[in-house]
């Protein structure tokens, strides 16, 4: 099981960040028609009920912009997944298939409102952080060109920077080889619903994707609240 902890000069910024953390495995395919029928659900709810003014009010997509605009990352350049995800539902652009763990890291994050990365745990080192980007400092982005990290809060391992609320690099991305998936729920506040979108996301990985050997774990300030193990 990957564990990742959170550091010290990111907690300064934002002392209730918590990361609500899955690890298991499955067998990557394409995205069946029980799990885009509640995306597409979703999608409908969100198209109905949200204008783009409404997008900025959702408190967890809020809480992200604030973390940012206190790091100094202009959070209008670079947002965060689940407001871009959620933007594209409201401009009727609807979601792209990628494959079942994607796709259903994609309906999390919009139920949520939580930015979610999923991350191939085969391809990653052993020292998970946290952390805030470093001068400089950037990577390959998946479907972008070269995101620029510094500033921006990002996962890294020994070998450096693969993730952020914003973009994902290619290095863990899943693909159809992937068996390992390490799922991170990023909350900046302690009054996030984590719990209750963790206990979600599982419910979604296990009956949509097929997920096994679930171990859920909450990383946040001094401590890792182990949750359950499946």
């Amino acid at each position: 099981m990957k564990t990742i902890n959170i550091d010290k000069k990111l907690l300064e910024v934002c002392p209730n960040l918590q990361l609500g953390c899955i690890n298991y495995t499955v067998n990557v395919k394409k995205g069946n028609e029980e799990l885009w029928g509640e995306i597409n659900k979703q999608i409908s709810e969100i198209t109905k009920s949200m204008t783009m003014e409404d997008v900025y009010k959702q408190k967890n997509i809020e809480d992200s912009r604030n973390l940012y605009k206190s790091i100094g990352k202009d959070p209008h350049r670079y947002r965060v997944s689940s407001e871009a995800l959620i933007r594209r539902i409201v401009q009727g652009k609807g979601l792209y298939k990628i494959n079942n763990v994607v796709d259903a890291n994609n309906l999390i994050s919009i139920i949520s409102k939580l930015s979610v990365g999923s991350y191939d745990t085969d391809k990653l080192g052993e020292n998970l952080i946290f952390r805030i980007g470093k001068k400089g400092e950037s990577y390959k982005g998946i479907g972008k060109d070269i995101v620029n990290t510094e500033n921006l809060p990002v996962f890294s391992d020994e070998f450096g920077a693969y993730g952020s609320p914003t973009s994902d690099s290619e290095k863990a991305m899943i693909t159809n080889d992937t068996k390992n998936v390490l799922t991170v729920l990023i909350a900046f506040s302690d009054d996030a619903g984590l719990e209750q979108y963790m206990s979600e996301a599982t419910n979604i990985l296990e009956n949509y994707v097929g997920a096994k050997n679930i171990s859920t774990y909450i990383s946040k300030a001094e401590k890792e609240l182990n949750i359950n193990e499946r």
